[in-house]
């Protein structure tokens, strides 16, 4: 079946920036309100209006430049606060005397905090830091000395401003170890799909040619050798991989890059699992199945028979070839469970934690691992001496598909 790739994109900082975007809107209308309210009080209003006219200009023409992190560049950052810097100490040319040493707002007022924020969110609380400490030095030039409600402000945006920038580098590490850890998922489901279907093949092929090879003797029985050595290797191989690296974007605005190989949706409708489980029917193996379709999607109803094929792979190799093996299918309401029995020896405890260490991975990947990722559950009774009894349980309705329901 095709696969494709699925890529996911995730970030904590890209809604500080629409914020951010917002509050810049805002807060500019603000502090022209401002003004426009008390412009008879104002000793030169006409430098008022003039800066005004600028700052109305500069924050809708740079929307797009505090839109996302690779758009807010270091040149940008320093004119916005400039701009930011210039209009308090206009403040003084501007406005009354009497005003100012009454406490009476900057002509950017609260507009001065958006510029610190984009340092914050751009740069993390160091940039934050130097920001907001330059806005200080310059609130306290253009009141002439610390005044109570200046250091107030002061330390207001000083302290926001570097708690944002310290929560935005925090989001960012979380979401570079989030990426990792959900790559590293998706790079261990895609290994172990792979090592099921080697193990169904390749393994099987090569331990029946070392058999076959020591019977034979002779150069059949090198051959043998050198299939069992290639076996041992390629087991080894499959059972360990290799995790390819993290991906993160180029652009931090956007959050960390997680590439993820998925089955595509289904393009046909539900299948009969009958009709693929009817060829394991044998002289020595019994199929129970209800008497109307067990229907399970395509993808589902592919993986739980390879499952049943694993399992009676392990019946022939472990119990014979003649022992019997029993195969019962049940429709549920909201799972398909498929349950094989045989007669053969059983298997000791700890077996199966022996065989996993050894790369032998029939049970985990082959049985397992396929329902696993189907987001069903594979049991297994075995009493020594009693046989094996392997239960197999699939949802009718897939992970995936259950969880964009939700």
């Amino acid at each position: 079946m095709a696969r494709r790739e699925r890529v996911m994109r995730m970030s904590v900082e890209q809604p500080l920036w629409r914020a951010l975007t917002a509050y810049r809107v805002l807060t500019m209308l603000y502090a022209i309100g401002l003004f426009a309210s008390a412009y008879d009080r104002f000793a030169r209003p006409w430098v008022a209006i003039a800066f005004y006219a600028v700052l109305f200009v500069w924050t809708l023409v740079t929307l797009p430049r505090v839109a996302n992190a690779a758009s807010c560049t270091k040149r940008f950052l320093t004119a916005d606060l400039t701009i930011a810097l210039a209009g308090i100490l206009l403040t003084r040319v501007a406005d009354a005397s009497s005003r100012i040493e009454a406490g009476g707002p900057t002509l950017p007022s609260i507009w001065t905090a958006g510029s610190v924020l984009a340092f914050a969110i751009k740069g993390g609380w160091r940039w934050a830091a130097f920001a907001s400490t330059l806005v200080a030095a310059v609130n306290i030039v253009e009141r002439g000395a610390p005044t109570r409600d200046t250091v107030h402000n002061v330390i207001l945006v000083w302290v926001a401003s570097i708690a944002i920038g310290y929560v935005v580098e925090v989001a960012r590490a979380s979401e570079r170890t989030l990426a990792r850890a959900l790559e590293i998922e998706a790079a261990t489901r895609e290994r172990e799909r792979l090592a099921r279907d080697i193990h169904d093949g390749v393994l099987q092929v090569l331990a029946m040619v070392q058999r076959r090879g020591s019977a034979l003797g002779g150069e059949a029985a090198e051959l043998g050798r050198m299939a069992g050595e290639q076996e041992v290797a390629l087991r080894t191989l499959v059972s360990g991989g290799l995790v390819p690296v993290s991906r993160v974007s180029e652009d931090a605005a956007l959050g960390a890059v997680v590439r993820a190989v998925e089955e595509p949706d289904d393009d046909g409708g539900p299948v009969d699992l009958r009709a693929l489980l009817a060829p394991y029917a044998t002289a020595r193996v019994t199929l129970s199945e209800p008497g109307a379709p067990v229907s399970l999607a395509p993808a589902a109803a592919q993986e739980l028979t390879a499952a049943v094929g694993a399992a009676l792979d392990n019946v022939r190799k472990h119990a014979g070839a003649d022992a019997r093996a029993w195969i019962l299918v049940e429709d549920e309401p909201d799972a398909v469970i498929v349950t094989v029995r045989d007669e053969g020896p059983g298997i000791p405890e700890g077996r199966l934690a022996q065989a996993e260490g050894e790369g032998r991975l029939g049970v985990a990947l082959s049985i397992r691992g396929r329902l696993r990722d189907l987001g069903g559950t594979a049991e297994l009774l075995s009493v020594p001496g009693q046989g094996t009894e392997v239960e197999l349980k699939v949802p009718k309705v897939s992970r995936g598909k259950a969880d964009q329901q939700r």
